[in-house]
């Protein structure tokens, strides 16, 4: 084989089997309640896709964020009735569960307090920060979720920028203080920007990844996942001691 044929075929992999991932535990399929689906054929076309790509359970996590998605658990669950209910119409077999996305915002406090958080799995909550500003209460946060019998899930480690120079230190912080890690799956195809694939490649390669999510929000998000399942990174996803298949 030559070395042209060679590199050829190197970059021409088999593409990832996301059904090694099973579950998909970050994403935005409720219509009309946050930035995600915006109708239910949105919603629909979008499941089919997950279930094209290999995926047996979804588990959908609308933003929760008191001065843009004031959504409540009440209003949540409504949304996944009503997509429930045209699966079934449409005789569309996959489960479909949902938790919520928390912004760490002045209220978060409260509403862990409350003790109402939509949850996935053994009481995880996926709470999210600000992009470009660390929050002031990040230890304060996880210590009022632990206290109260939560297990705390922070979305997309790797688009922090606040992160990126210290991203390994970061996460041990993190895990020490109890804190479980989740990648989102498009950081590994450059679709966030270099430094955010770089930190997401960082995370794959020293093993510091928990959950993967796809935070889909339209379906273009899952075609693009599709180009770059033969890419070496999401291979490299077979040796991460992910927790999704458990959920």
């Amino acid at each position: 084989m030559s070395i042209l044929s060679s590199l050829f075929k190197s970059k021409n992999r088999e593409p990832f089997d996301l059904s090694n991932v099973a579950v998909d535990m970050h994403s935005h399929l409720i219509p009309g309640i946050d930035d995600g689906s915006e109708s239910m054929d949105h919603s629909i076309g979008m499941i089919l896709r997950f279930k094209e790509l290999g995926y047996r359970k979804l588990i959908t996590t609308p933003h929760v964020m008191s001065d843009h998605y004031k959504n409540t658990p009440e209003i949540i669950q409504k949304g996944l009735s009503e997509v429930r209910e045209e699966l079934d119409k449409l005789k569309i077999d996959i489960e479909l569960e949902v938790a919520a996305e928390y912004y760490t915002d002045e209220f978060f406090m409260d509403k862990i307090e409350e003790g109402n958080l939509l949850t996935f799995g053994e009481n995880n909550v996926l709470f999210e920060f600000s992009f470009s500003a660390k929050p002031r209460q990040v230890n304060e946060a996880i210590f009022a979720l632990k206290n109260n019998g939560y297990q705390p899930v922070l979305a997309h480690f790797e688009r922090y920028a606040f992160y990126l120079d210290n991203g390994e230190k970061a996460i041990e912080d993190l895990k020490n203080r109890g804190v479980h890690i989740q990648m989102n799956l498009n950081s590994l195809t450059g679709h966030y920007g270099k430094p955010i694939k770089k930190q997401a490649e960082m995370m794959v390669d020293q093993k510091l990844v928990d959950y993967v999510g796809s935070d889909c929000h339209r379906i273009e998000h899952l075609n693009l996942l599709e180009q770059h399942l033969g890419d070496p990174y999401f291979h490299k996803l077979e040796n991460l001691p992910l927790k999704n298949k458990s959920l």
